[in-house]
């Protein structure tokens, strides 16, 4: 990949003209009690997609949302539809998304928004106990959250009814697409009812994605609110290695005062672990994430490291999209991305919510 494409000043990150809001949450028709669980979560006012998007949720319409990562989708869309099973419980919403981590989050942003108005809900994932699924669904929940193997799984199992599911969600649907769901989000969305209304997150939109959409929406608004491919509060550089040991100049990075909440992402597992081993033995606080690890040391770890315990987060790509972690001072590259769709994703962590962050890719 051409190394000019990992090279953003940031010049005149700061000059944008702000987006003026057409809303306050206070405008919004919903509920007080949903009103005063958005204002105990610190939002003031919405976000660019927010502002957009639940009023169009609110009127029952098909939406087609395109946003940058870190923009609050996730309170896009769980906002107006709480509010709809608020007011009539016999809705159900069933919300699809590509990696474990996204759909915990998700839940965890549900639980803060939905806080004593009586709404349940059901997380479906893989690497978790089915079991314990399978109990949460008996209890009947309005939102099922969940990974599309999963939800496919407990369907054919007869353990989730998704044709009464009248309210979907698929969020990140080029990552679905990436990480080859096609065949299981055909699947869910040929079992969904006919009369349904339906939203469609993605931060791009590939062409194969297109006949998805057809089938899947009807006659839906789209609103983009994507301005760049990288948030412009992203200071992007290279890190040139020149011949020397990469985990020495990593140590070097680490070692400076003002690399205080770290994602380091690496190719492989193994790369991840060896990389994880030799940062411990040299005194770092380190915690690592991916696909060898199970649901609840990745949880773990994602928990020690948002809650400021550990230093540095070690990743694959399989935690590059969807995550939302406060503050994270810099984004290092410490192999390079495989493609630019990946490199966007990964330096996502960072600069979020207009803070200033800094992405480095090590290049040999």
């Amino acid at each position: 990949m051409d190394p000019s494409l990992f090279v953003n000043k940031a010049v005149g990150a700061y000059a944008q003209t702000a987006y003026s809001s057409v809303h306050q949450f206070s405008d919004f028709l919903i509920s007080d009690q949903l009103k005063r669980n958005i204002a105990q979560k610190g939002y003031a006012t919405p976000t660019p997609i927010q502002d957009r998007v639940i009023p169009l949720v609110l009127q029952g319409k098909d939406v087609v949302g395109i946003a940058n990562t870190g923009t609050g989708k996730t309170g896009a869309f769980l906002i107006p539809l709480i509010n709809k099973v608020l007011f009539n419980k016999s809705e159900k919403v069933l919300l699809v998304v590509p990696t474990r981590e996204l759909a915990v989050q998700i839940e965890e942003e549900f639980k803060i928004f939905a806080k004593d108005m009586g709404i349940l809900s059901a997380l479906c994932i893989g690497g978790a106990s089915i079991y314990n699924q399978i109990h949460s669904l008996k209890r009947n929940p309005n939102f099922v959250i969940g990974t599309p193997g999963r939800i496919k799984d407990l369907k054919k199992q007869g353990k989730l009814n998704i044709v009464f599911f009248n309210n979907i969600v698929l969020d990140e649907v080029d990552r679905m697409m990436d990480m080859g769901f096609l065949p299981d989000m055909r699947f869910i969305i040929s079992h969904l009812p006919g009369k349904r209304q339906s939203l469609f997150f993605s931060a791009t939109i590939p062409k194969q994605v297109i006949p998805l959409m057809e089938e899947f929406l009807n006659n839906p608004t789209h609103i983009s609110v994507k301005t760049n491919d990288t948030a412009q509060s992203i200071e992007q550089d290279v890190v040139k290695i020149n011949g020397q040991s990469k985990i020495d100049v990593l140590h070097d990075l680490l070692a400076q005062e003002d690399f205080k909440k770290v994602i380091v992402f690496g190719k492989t597992k193994w790369g991840i672990e060896k990389l994880s081993r030799a940062l411990m033995q040299r005194r770092f606080s380190v915690v690592a994430i991916h696909g060898n690890k199970n649901q609840n040391q990745r949880q773990r770890a994602l928990t020690d490291f948002k809650n400021g315990q550990v230093q540095v987060l070690l990743a694959t790509d399989v935690a590059a999209r969807g995550l939302d972690i406060d503050d994270v001072t810099h984004v290092i590259n410490y192999d390079p991305p495989q493609s630019y769709d990946d490199y966007v994703h990964r330096i996502g962590r960072t600069g979020r919510a207009d803070k200033k962050g800094i992405a480095l890719t090590f290049i040999e």
